[in-house]
């Protein structure tokens, strides 16, 4: 018994460091967001726009992963709450992918380029730092109370760095080359990487490997 109680403190623990990296990430893609779309509207920019509805579907997996896991306590119900998050989490990715994929037809059949924006390049710059440590430290996590739905979580924050990395060069190679097709030539090649992501949460194929 005491075994038993040793391991559950453990795994509380575990779950409550969890809980906080998701309310870091539902604070950071929620004023990301904001940001992005204000900024973006200010300049003219789809890409910019784009990237901000980005961050909020991202939120969507965030609250759905802060459910998981404070449903968690109940070790009765853990296998399928778990199970419904990850299927929950590869539709968030599906929508995601079908958002990007649109957004960047509709530049490109628009001819649209990502205009300057100091803002949207500081965002972006920032978001590339934040988003892959904040993806490590939930696989961290996921591979010690072995959650899929949170190791399916952090590839959607990897993404988002893929995603900011995206806006980024798009931005430089447009003021500096006048590539103004970079960002949604790039964006529409991510779009079968993400929904493939989806799929394989939607299948319960993710893994959930420390780094």
């Amino acid at each position: 018994m005491g075994r038993t109680m040793s391991v559950e403190a453990v795994r509380l623990s575990l779950v409550c460091r969890a809980r906080r990296l998701e309310h870091l990430t539902v604070l950071w893609n929620s004023l990301e967001g904001l940001v992005a779309i204000v900024s973006g509207l200010i300049a003219g920019s789809i890409a910019l726009v784009g990237f901000g509805f980005d961050s909020v579907i991202e939120v969507s997996s965030g609250v759905i992963l802060l459910w998981r896991l404070h449903e968690d306590k109940d070790p009765h119900r853990r296998e399928k709450v778990e199970a419904r998050a990850l299927r929950l989490v590869g539709i968030s990715f599906l929508v995601l992918a079908a958002y990007v994929a649109f957004d960047a037809i509709h530049s490109l059949a628009t001819r649209q380029p990502p205009e300057t924006s100091y803002v949207g390049i500081g965002l972006a710059a920032l978001s590339l730092i934040v988003m892959p440590v904040l993806a490590r430290a939930k696989r961290r996590v996921a591979a010690r109370i072995r959650s899929q739905a949170l190791h399916a979580d952090s590839r959607q924050t990897d993404i988002c760095a893929y995603l900011s990395a995206i806006l980024l060069f798009g931005l430089l190679l447009n003021a500096i080359f006048g590539w103004w097709w970079s960002d949604p030539v790039a964006g529409l090649a991510m779009s079968p990487i993400i929904a493939k992501e989806g799929w394989e949460a939607l299948q319960g194929e993710t893994c959930c490997d420390d780094e």
